[in-house]
Formats: structure tokens, C-alpha cells, sequence
């Protein structure tokens, strides 16, 4: 398609351009966008028909959108701002600067800016700061052909119909009914008759990972969000969702990697602030490495004794890392998921006791051999042997532990991921290692 639309674009054969945007996905657009020059964004999103344009705007990226609204006029922006969904013009309003947001705001009518207040007064990771007010809620009292009657009048504004929602006199929900099960009714049925009751909802100061949870717990399409009051004042919808918990992942990517998470895209972040996310885990965890090396300085007279021990602590204490590494990984992904629970410390904890016992003897009798044939040494073969099963055993129980203390005491058990984990598991390997070696081999 870039080939086809650049080639029409050179030869100025804009009347063929319209028809092929007209008739490709909107996403596919988008993703056209940032393939395309500064002169050529503005022509060709000027080709698409009005209300398809507004689409295509929520679905580019912030520095795509930036560069549009500076290159469009008053009138296509308040085209672009009456043609999409509140949440999708409050997510627009938090990732422009403030001269693009001025501008934007200049051509919002009063109502839907008050709206969007009340949306930015929402915290950042709370539910009300996702949700969207673009749904269908229908009375109890009405018919199942009253139903599709209104669907049909206000259907084509909502962000999705498939579910629509009861509400009471004081707008408190009581239930719910799919398109689904008014399809499958007789027109004369009631609402009441079809509907719901049990309801899941959350309110709008709930944190955005639970609302995920719930979507994943219910397989839901959209969630309906509350107030105090249990009055429904909005709708969280799948695809606002699967934002969330990409967002949430790339934040707990970022952790388990040592690194301050960072609201912006890769490119959008300038070198500088890379840096610094990066640059202060990196100092903690080096100052930290600096305790192994005065251990091994402390040791110094054991190397000269024997100096073929230092050939096996890289050995020693990469074991460690690795597996502090594979038990902490195992345990933040099952937090996360809630697969794990607090209540469940003691018997995590006991599972990995029995998983490192297994592990570290398999390790402990095959390297007892490479050594004793490699070497023919039967002590250095115990005392790295015992050495491996010792660090093991403590790095899978601190893979385990720390992750759960995080969630203890309300932190991420994402930043107890491997580099943390590995940095303390050298430090505590390295002085086993040669304790284990002194007394055995009488150094």
C-alpha cells in the first residue's frame, strides 16, 4: 500500500489516492502515517472523508499527532475533536504540550471542556482516568423493541452498543443486557424481564491494574465504572484495557531491567533521560558489587594457597544469578497474575526450597565430576559441590522472598528482578564459596 499511495502522491492522481484510503483499515492508515513526509501527512489526511479522519487520528501516534494539529486549521481541528470519544480526547489533552493543548482547547465547546476537566481530575492510574461516558443505558420498565429503538437513535455516538446498561431514576445501575440476549427476546418482553443483576463493576478510584484483573478474571467486553454513590458514571472498554496492560508490562519490563520506567516511547525519550532512568540502578547495584570485591580481597590468602579456586567463582556466581533470576521471574509473574497471594509465602516459599535442593544436587554431581576427572581433586569437587548447592538454595529462596516482602510493603515486586537479585546472590555466593573452602581444605 506505501508504494502504491507514494507512486500516486508523485504523479498527483489524487482522485485514485481518495478511493484506496476510503476503502483500507483505518489502523493500516495510521501505521501509513509515520512512512510519510511532513508535506505528505497533511495532503493525504486531508483525502480521507471528515468523520473517517477523526478516526484515524486516535490511532496515531502523540508526535504524529503533535505534527497534525500544527498543521491543521481551526476548522479540521474541531472536526477531529467532535468526531472522537472523550477518553480518547483526554489521553490527546495528556500527551500534548501545552501550546498544542491550548490550541486544541480553543475549538472544544464549552460542555464537552468541562466534561474533560472532570476527567483530568481523576489520578493517573485510576479508573475514572480510563473510562469514557459514550454508552447505552436503557430503563427497566422499557420494551424490547423500545430498546433497539433507542439503540438505533443514539447507537452511532457510543463507543460500543453490544452491552448496554439499566439505570434507575437516580441513574444507580441495576443491571445489564447484551445486544446478544435482545436479539434472542420477544419485542413485547421488558427489560427488566432479560436483564442482569449481578453485576461487576469498579468504582472510579480503583487502580487501573485492578480493572485489568477483572477483565482478564470475567473475560469482559466493557466494565462499567461507579461512584460512591453507585451511580454509573462511565464504561471501560477492551481495547482501553489491553493499553493499560501494555503500559503496565512495559513499566514491569523496565524494573525487572534496572531502569526508572519511562512515559514515553523509546524514540520520544531523549538520550538524556534514558540516562538518568538508567544510570541510578546501575550506581546502586555497582556500589553494591563493590562488597563482593572486598570479600574476595579478604580471601586473598586462600588464592594464594590454592589460586585454582578463582577459576570457579564466575562459575558460582553465575549459578546464582540465574537461578535467583528464574525464581524471581516465576514469583513476580504469578503476583501479577494473582496466582500467587500473600497467604501463600510459606508454600512458595517451600516449593522452592524443594526445587533448589533438586537443582543443586544435579549441579553438585555433575560438576563433582568434571572436576574429579578434569583435575583429579576429590576436595575442590565438595567444595565447589557444596558451594553450588548452597547458592542455589539461597538464591531461589531470595528470588522468592523479596518479590513477596515488595508486595508487603505496597512497592512493585517488579524492581526485585534480576540484576537486584543477582548483585546480592554474588555478594553472598562468593563468601560461602570460600567459606565452605577454608574449613574443608584447611587453607
Amino acid at each position: 500500500m506505501k508504494e502504491k499511495i507514494l507512486e500516486l502522491l508523485e504523479n498527483k492522481k489524487f482522485n485514485e489516492l481518495k478511493q484506496i484510503l476510503v476503502e483500507e483499515n483505518i489502523q493500516d492508515i495510521a501505521i501509513l502515517f509515520e512512512e510519510l513526509n511532513k508535506e505528505q501527512i497533511i495532503l493525504v489526511y486531508r483525502l480521507i472523508p471528515k468523520d473517517m479522519a477523526a478516526e484515524v487520528f486516535t490511532y496515531l501516534e502523540p508526535e504524529y499527532q503533535e505534527k497534525l494539529i500544527n498543521m491543521l486549521s481551526d476548522e479540521e481541528i474541531k472536526n477531529v475533536v467532535n468526531n472522537i470519544y472523550i477518553d480518547d480526547m483526554v489521553d490527546l489533552i495528556e500527551e500534548m504540550p501545552s501550546n498544542v493543548v491550548k490550541r486544541v482547547l480553543k475549538n472544544v465547546k464549552q460542555e464537552q471542556r468541562k466534561i474533560i476537566n472532570e476527567f483530568l481530575n481523576y489520578p493517573s492510574d485510576s479508573a475514572g482516568s480510563m473510562m469514557t461516558i459514550e454508552f447505552v443505558d436503557l430503563k427497566e420498565n422499557m420494551t424490547v423493541e423500545q430498546a433497539f429503538q433507542k439503540i438505533k437513535k443514539i447507537g452511532l455516538n457510543k463507543e460500543t452498543i453490544y452491552t448496554c446498561y439499566v439505570l434507575d431514576m437516580s441513574r444507580k445501575l441495576i443491571g445489564l443486557v447484551s445486544v446478544r440476549d435482545l436479539l434472542l427476546a420477544e419485542k413485547d418482553d421488558s427489560i427488566k424481564e432479560i436483564m442482569e443483576t449481578n453485576i461487576i463493576t469498579v468504582n472510579t478510584l480503583d487502580d487501573k491494574e485492578e480493572v485489568v484483573k477483572k477483565f482478564e478474571k470475567y473475560d469482559f467486553i466493557a466494565l462499567p465504572v461507579v461512584d460512591k454513590e453507585e451511580r454509573l458514571v462511565g464504561i471501560i472498554t477492551i481495547d482501553d484495557a489491553i493499553d493499560v496492560l501494555q503500559e503496565e508490562t512495559t513499566e514491569d519490563f523496565e524494573k525487572m531491567a534496572a531502569m526508572i520506567p519511562s512515559e514515553e516511547t523509546y524514540f520520544r525519550t531523549g538520550a538524556f533521560t534514558h540516562a538518568k532512568n538508567r544510570i541510578i540502578w546501575l550506581l546502586v547495584l555497582m556500589l553494591s558489587a563493590a562488597i563482593t570485591g572486598e570479600i574476595i580481597t579478604y580471601y586473598e590468602s586462600a588464592f594464594a594457597t590454592l589460586p585454582l579456586l578463582v577459576a570457579f567463582i564466575p562459575m558460582i556466581m553465575g549459578t546464582g544469578g540465574n537461578c535467583g533470576s528464574q525464581a524471581s521471574t516465576l514469583i513476580i509473574r504469578g503476583l501479577a497474575m494473582d496466582e500467587i497471594r500473600l497467604k501463600d509465602f510459606w508454600r512458595a516459599l517451600f516449593k522452592e526450597l524443594k526445587v533448589s535442593i533438586i537443582v543443586g544436587l544435579v549441579l553438585f554431581l555433575i560438576n563433582g565430576i568434571r572436576i574429579v576427572v578434569q583435575y583429579n581433586d576429590f576436595k575442590l569437587a565438595i567444595v565447589t559441590g557444596l558451594a553450588l548447592i548452597a547458592t542455589v538454595i539461597l538464591a531461589k529462596l531470595l528470588g522468592c522472598i523479596l518479590p513477596m516482602v515488595a508486595k508487603k510493603i505496597k512497592l512493585d515486586p517488579a524492581i526485585m528482578a534480576a540484576p537486584l537479585i543477582t548483585t546480592i546472590v554474588d555478594t553472598c555466593s562468593v563468601l560461602v564459596y570460600f567459606s565452605i573452602a577454608v574449613v574443608i581444605m584447611g587453607i
